[in-house]
């Protein structure tokens, strides 16, 4: 059997000895602290746009209270693994904010922005990790199915609305509304988000389980995992998002990997077909799915030909984006202008507008913010345990396991690269990377062990 246990050279030195019992209590308080964080990703920017329009400032970092709780409960009962990846962005985190206040910008609000990343964020992955086990993935995977179909119901209205309709109000209740934009005068919907990466962000993370509940029916309301899959589907060109577009694309690919590693699979797949098929000529016969669809290839093709065509949009998109914003940073202080410049809430709180004070990319600001050598260090970090998690992933596949492979599809390239600056990217990495470690979780209350 294929768990955390068994990733060779993995996270952490040792084990910490718990009855079960024990652990089933110490541990329902968290559960019910990370299902907050998730709901809370979901729905925080419809608390700032339409419920709570006055504390829409406030309301941003509205996880921190529940991250930093679930943090600091999770240390005091000796959850956390001794892990080098844990405590490696820990102590970045504490030193840079050091750093960044007496020999950086000087700013002491906008280090601790930036350092609650690194210092309550990140160690929430092993939190999910720690207290989840696989049926409470599978859980969460269910009410990811049900939000979904509201959720494409909410984007198609505010596809088909003016800016100025309620649905599409922005932040603080903004009636300059909330879209951005897309193509054939329609506007990106941002759903229930702050913005329209949001959207783009969720239904990627739907992705992974609605391909995944197709090869395990008796798990989940067969009507729900129809709606869920419409929705999905729909949900490519009523975003009007290219990023949406290629990352369920990575997942089919992923999905397609492991049925070719196992033929028993073939059945399932042939009957995800068909129900996808169903469902694509269902909706190639409503005219707001077509004019959608329109909008999109507009879109599709306008930017692909600005960018070099297909292969220079992937390119730019999967590596070279990333690449090119790290060695523009070369000329960067050594310790960095200081951790949480890089931010929207660091460029607002230092130039007094939203701008990239340091660079776009995610590894760029890195190592603008921290310098070149806790920066890159943060991110061999990212990089290493992504393919520690990688590679236990796969090796699920041996048992007939393909849950954690499907959010790897997704998790893979954002916990290496995703943006953290910006607080929706940041949830959704955090949530989707430790259900992947929870996904290996075989047994319930089961604690992994990371060894180095």
């Amino acid at each position: 059997m294929v768990n955390i246990e068994n990733i060779n050279h993995t996270i952490s030195d040792s084990d910490k000895p718990y009855s079960s019992t024990k652990k089933v209590e110490a541990n329902k308080d968290l559960k019910t602290g990370i299902w907050i964080y998730f709901l809370l990703l979901i729905f925080e920017g419809a608390l700032r746009k339409w419920f709570l329009p006055s504390l829409a400032t406030p309301l941003l970092i509205i996880r921190d209270p529940v991250a930093i709780w679930l943090v600091i409960k999770c240390w005091q009962r000796g959850l956390f693994p001794a892990s080098i990846y844990l405590n490696g962005m820990i102590i970045i985190g504490i030193i840079s904010t050091f750093i960044a206040i007496f020999l950086g910008h000087g700013n002491l609000f906008v280090a601790l922005y930036g350092a609650r990343i690194l210092v309550f964020h990140f160690p929430l992955i092993f939190v999910i990790g720690q207290v989840f086990n696989r049926d409470d993935v599978i859980k969460i995977g269910i009410a990811t199915l049900w939000i979904t179909i509201p959720m494409a119901i909410l984007i198609t209205l505010q596809f088909y609305s003016p800016q100025s309709a309620w649905v599409n109000r922005g932040i603080g209740g903004d009636m300059a509304g909330a879209g951005y934009s897309g193509a054939n005068g329609f506007f990106r919907p941002p759903a229930t988000f702050s913005f329209t990466t949001g959207t783009t962000s969720y239904f990627s993370y739907a992705a992974c389980f609605v391909f995944y509940f197709w090869f395990d029916l008796k798990k989940i309301n067969k009507l729900v995992l129809l709606g869920a899959t419409l929705g999905l589907f729909a949900s490519i060109p009523l975003s009007i998002s290219r990023g949406l577009f290629f990352q369920i694309g990575v997942t089919l690919i992923f999905l397609v990997l492991a049925v070719s590693r196992k033929p028993k699979y073939v059945g399932k797949l042939l009957i995800a077909i068909i129900g996808g098929g169903i469902i694509l000529i269902a909706l190639s016969q409503l005219s707001l799915f077509n004019t959608a669809t329109d909008a999109f290839v507009s879109r599709f093709t306008t930017a692909s030909g600005t960018e070099g065509g297909l292969q220079g949009t992937l390119g730019n998109r999967a590596v070279g984006g990333s690449i090119s914003s790290l060695t523009s940073s070369v000329d960067q202080p050594i310790l960095g202008y200081g951790i949480g410049m890089g931010t929207n809430v660091g460029s607002m709180l230092l130039a007094g507008s939203k701008t990239f004070l340091i660079a776009e990319g995610e590894w760029g600001r890195e190592v603008g913010e921290l310098g070149p050598i806790l920066g890159l260090s943060v991110i061999f970090i990212r990089i290493g345990l992504a393919i520690k998690i990688a590679l236990a992933c796969y090796r699920k596949l041996s048992v007939n396991d393909i849950l954690p492979w499907l959010l790897l599809s997704f998790g893979l390239q954002t916990l290496a690269q995703g943006n953290w600056a910006q607080p929706t990217y940041l949830g959704f990495c955090i949530i989707i990377s430790g259900l992947m470690l929870a996904a290996l979780n075989s047994k319930p209350n089961h604690t992994p062990s990371f060894r180095k």
